[in-house]
């Protein structure tokens, strides 16, 4: 299976990196979607890592988060054959040779979903159809969709079965509804920082930030790329409203507390001048600003939009009045779940809320909530304890 080379550093103790390969994969067939829309064709992109075994029954999908995509582990390679700068993989803490979900033994998948802009078909993405690029005329996506498409990645790949289906955040809703959609297809579930559906907090903040991308002058009600313009002041806004959510009350003070940057230390009690300025003056300021700036350079804001309501939509609750044991009764995977104690945007007590739901249906379930101070963004740091735990786990998983 193409997708993957490895590369020796010859200094120390001979450490393996992943070489990933970037893949696209043509569909020709309709994929009707939830929403009531389609896609009469399609491409995604994705990576793989390790080897598919003969009898097929060793991999494990990893469904992404909001602003990720299919390079889970790993890295980039140049035209030179040199590693490219800051080419890691998002979840490379978590993947590769000898690592919790180990690439020496599982065949790892990771899919680009549709609607991103990092290779799937999105909004950037011309309409077979009418010739010009989508902007806001892309179909509404669900996460329901994004699994479809995912089983249609495997059924051209030949796995019948995952080992696992494994995701963070969006990524872990993505795992559960696979239980739901293709519970014959799923064996291990492994759900991490997720909820079974958003809070009305939660959909708030998704809605304040989609509103500062939609009110942005350069938006032109999705279609900016025929002005070709970027509307960069909503999206860096964006950003620096999920940062906030990101990371918790604990780390923000660790990191920055009250510091002021040099210059306005300097400028002390000079009140007036600080009011007026547009200068930052506080370090929490300077490191929004810096995330929303990179951000605002490499992701598409109908992306943006796109994602948030497939967030907003999830709810495999709502079909049954609420009663999520009930939503649950087809899953027959087995799972573990695990939470962060100071993530408040997917709280302990919503992940508490899934183990409740699969135990009344005498499923199997292990839980961790691990005592760590990072927020939200636990799940992509290296955590030992969280690595151990998800270790622990693969290792029971039997192909």
């Amino acid at each position: 299976m193409p997708g993957l080379l490895f590369f020796r550093v010859l200094f120390g103790p001979l450490p393996v990196t992943l070489i990933a390969t970037p893949q696209s994969m043509h569909f020709a067939t309709t994929l009707e979607l939830a929403g009531g829309g389609s896609l009469q064709a399609y491409d995604l992109s994705y990576e793989t890592y390790g080897q598919l075994n003969g009898e097929k029954s060793n991999a494990v999908l990893v469904c992404h988060a909001l602003n990720a995509s299919h390079h889970v582990a790993g890295v980039y390679l140049d035209a030179s054959g040199q590693i490219q700068p800051r080419s890691q993989g998002w979840w490379d803490t978590l993947i590769g040779p000898g690592k919790p979900l180990d690439t020496d033994r599982f065949f790892v998948i990771g899919v680009n979903n549709l609607g991103s802009c990092f290779g799937s078909t999105g909004p950037m993405h011309r309409n077979p159809d009418t010739g010009e690029v989508y902007g806001a005329d892309f179909p509404v996506l669900t996460v329901e969709d994004w699994v479809r498409a995912q089983a249609r990645l495997l059924d051209a790949l030949g796995i019948e079965q995952l080992a696992a289906v494994i995701g963070g955040s969006l990524g872990g809703m993505q795992a559960l509804s696979w239980t739901l959609q293709y519970p014959q297809r799923v064996r291990h579930a492994v759900v991490v920082a997720s909820a079974p559906n958003l809070t009305a907090e939660n959909i708030a903040f998704n809605e304040v930030a989609r509103r500062a991308i939609i009110t942005d002058p350069d938006f032109h009600a999705g279609h900016f790329y025929r002005h070709q313009v970027v509307p960069k002041r909503g999206l860096r806004i964006a950003r620096m409203i999920g940062h906030i959510t990101y990371l918790s009350d604990d780390v923000m003070n660790e990191k920055f507390g009250r510091q002021l940057r040099a210059w306005a230390e300097q400028v002390g009690a000079d009140r007036a001048y600080r009011f007026t300025t547009q200068e930052v003056e506080f370090e929490i300021e300077s490191y929004l600003r810096h995330q929303g700036d990179k951000f605002a350079e490499y992701f598409d804001a109908n992306t943006y939009l796109l994602i948030t309501r497939a967030l907003d939509y999830f709810d495999p609750a709502r079909d049954f009045g609420g009663d999520l044991a009930r939503a649950f009764a087809p899953a027959c995977a087995r799972f573990l779940l695990v939470s962060f104690t100071t993530d408040w945007r997917f709280s302990p007590r919503r992940s508490r809320e899934l183990v409740r739901a699969l135990l009344d249906n005498q499923r199997d379930v292990s839980y961790a909530e691990i005592d760590a101070p990072h927020g939200h963004d636990a799940f992509l740091l290296d955590d030992p304890r969280y690595l151990a735990v998800v270790r622990s786990y693969f290792e029971q998983v039997r192909l």
